[in-house]
């Protein structure tokens, strides 16, 4: 196991910081792990999409437990459908740690850029509510288990959170309100990332070292980012999110091109 000794330079410290506070802002913002920061910067110093997804799991742990804590203060935590998500999640990150340990990088590439312009193409045709509550029955309920399955497995093949799958899900599926997904989505986002990041670090692929450097920094900012969700409006919300997933899908297809060619 190693902890990546060669991003823990000064320079790669610095970066490493860097990325957590701006991990922390958008992930209380938006409701994300911020595995969509994490994973390219990683990338760019150096990892594979294979270390760097794992990695990015392993930070988004404290980074989620900050940002439910700031929603939770305000209320905007549904914690039984969190609890019926959660059983999902930790099913699923057992899986998609499977799949990341043995899928070939080009492929991994490819699935994390659908998975952008799926996201992007979600947030500007859909606007959630401001004003939802979120109801409950045992369909409901089941359905909630099944989506935590699947959001798991993304997550773990991806290195996300899964708050770009789940936190839309329960506005358009269930209809809660943005903040009330948003902090549903990061309260489910702390076991499924411990189970992930469990599952990789026996596989030896999650540099933990730098991991907790990043999701430590995030720790500081997420509040400010929960404060400033509550000043957006949902569409403003929505299309920031959309804007800034549009930036990474342009160098992740890129990065992604290049790849497919040398393989």
């Amino acid at each position: 196991m190693t902890s990546g000794p060669e991003l823990l330079n000064r320079r790669g410290v610095a970066v490493l910081a860097c990325v957590g506070l701006a991990c922390g802002l958008l992930s209380g913002l938006f409701g994300i792990g911020g595995g969509t920061i994490i994973v390219p910067a990683l990338v760019w110093l150096g990892l594979s999409q294979r270390h760097a997804a794992a990695t990015s799991l392993a930070a988004i742990v404290p980074t989620s437990i900050s940002g439910v804590v700031s929603y939770a203060t305000e209320g905007n935590v549904n914690w039984i459908a969190a609890a019926l998500l959660a059983l999902g999640v930790i099913v699923g990150s057992q899986l998609g740690s499977l799949l990341l340990s043995r899928l070939p990088e080009v492929v991994l590439r490819w699935v994390w850029v659908a998975f952008l312009i799926f996201v992007i193409i979600q947030q500007i045709t859909f606007t959630p509510p401001r004003e939802g509550h979120l109801v409950l029955h045992v369909w409901s309920g089941a359905f909630l288990v099944l989506l935590g399955v699947v959001t798991g497995a993304l997550a773990g093949v991806l290195g996300i959170g899964g708050g770009a799958i789940m936190m839309p899900a329960l506005s358009f599926l269930f209809g809660a309100s943005d903040l009330m997904a948003r902090g549903t989505s990061l309260l489910v986002m702390v076991p499924g990332a411990l189970s992930g990041t469990a599952a990789n670090w026996k596989r030896g692929i999650v540099h933990l070292k730098s991991g907790l450097i990043i999701g430590c920094c995030a720790v500081l900012t997420a509040p400010l980012g929960t404060m400033a969700a509550g000043w957006l409006t949902p569409r403003a919300g929505s299309l920031l999110f959309a804007a800034w997933l549009a930036v990474l899908a342009v160098r992740s297809i890129w990065t992604a091109l290049k790849v497919t060619r040398r393989a």
